[in-house]
């Protein structure tokens, strides 16, 4: 398996994303720019030029029209994917940390972080005021997290709630209507660095920097499966064809030189999902990998690393024809 390997960012990985039918890459790093590249080969199409501050968070809407991102600059924009012209601009009172689309594309969220005396904040739009009003369209909805910040968030099944994951290692799941909190729970004691679902929407993954990711049921929020590794874990993706979840993470620069005689461990890592046993380690990056997406038919996947570097994988043949027997 030879990845293809994009430098088009300047600093570190934040987000990858592939469109749904997965021809198309998206990408956001601490430079500024978001990008866009083709899947199959690598090439840059184009860039978002726009953002002031890291760009933390991405969304491609399902008919890849319209592209969400979140910035440290304190600004939500959405963006025209064709031409690459900016749509809308959101301004916030604190950076961007989390974005994404509703199943069915008319509604938003974005939220904010806890920083210079203002909450942090969940932010609920319709997509149809903000092309009525623009930059100056109100939200419909804004829910307020004061115990901890919010890192990572999804919408829920059908658009009915939105869970969040917090930097406590809190997981919460909030009604989309009336910004009530329905469920709160805590699998994990250290931040909550990513939240992706399993093809159906069934199954939630969560990735923590307490060493583990944890497979959850969405209607409960119960733990399922705990897949415990021995670095933190930034990023943690489901296979939407075979039964494995993609691990990737590693140790920062700065925790690196603290811990004696341990290497930074920055290979993507494969486990069965039912089964929790490692089947599989790819290296490559030079750093802690960020960010994790699978290809939607499962063919390959994307990681997005420290080290500025995004490597795009395609699957060989043998990996499709791998059958894990237990011992």
């Amino acid at each position: 398996m030879r990845p293809i390997a994009l430098s088009g960012h300047s600093r570190a990985l934040t987000h990858v994303k592939y469109s749904t039918e997965g021809d198309l890459l998206f990408s956001a790093a601490k430079d500024h720019s978001p990008s866009l590249w083709w899947s199959h080969n690598g090439e840059r199409v184009g860039s978002y030029d726009g953002h002031n501050g890291t760009v933390w968070c991405l969304d491609p809407l399902h008919d890849t029209s319209l592209l969400l991102t979140g910035s440290a600059d304190n600004s939500c924009k959405l963006w025209d994917i064709r031409t690459g012209t900016s749509v809308a601009s959101l301004e916030t009172k604190s950076a961007v940390r989390s974005n994404g689309w509703s199943y069915s594309g008319e509604n938003f969220f974005y939220s904010t972080d806890k920083a210079m005396g203002h909450p942090c904040l969940l932010n609920l739009y319709s997509l149809s005021s903000v092309k009525q009003q623009g930059s100056n369209a109100e939200p419909y909805l804004q829910i307020e997290s004061p115990d901890s910040k919010i890192t990572s968030a999804v919408w829920g099944p059908v658009d009915e709630t939105i869970i969040t994951g917090h930097e406590n290692g809190m997981v919460k799941k909030w009604d989309s209507k009336t910004g009530e909190m329905l469920e709160k729970v805590k699998h994990h004691t250290q931040n909550i660095n990513d939240l992706q679902y399993n093809k159906d929407m069934t199954t939630l993954m969560s990735a923590s920097k307490d060493n583990a990711a944890k497979l959850m049921s969405v209607d409960s929020l119960r733990v399922l499966k705990t897949f415990q590794t021995e670095r933190p874990v930034n990023s943690a993706a489901i296979s939407p064809l075979k039964p494995h979840v993609l691990l990737g993470g590693g140790q920062d620069a700065m925790s690196v030189t603290t811990t004696a005689g341990k290497v930074g461990k920055f290979e993507a890592t494969f486990y069965h999902m039912i089964f929790m046993e490692e089947i599989g380690k790819v290296k490559g990056h030079f750093g802690p990998i960020n960010t994790l997406a699978f290809h939607p038919q499962g063919k390959g996947y994307t990681s997005g690393g420290e080290d500025g570097y995004i490597r795009i994988h395609d699957f060989d043949p043998s990996y499709f024809a791998f059958e894990f027997e237990t011992q």
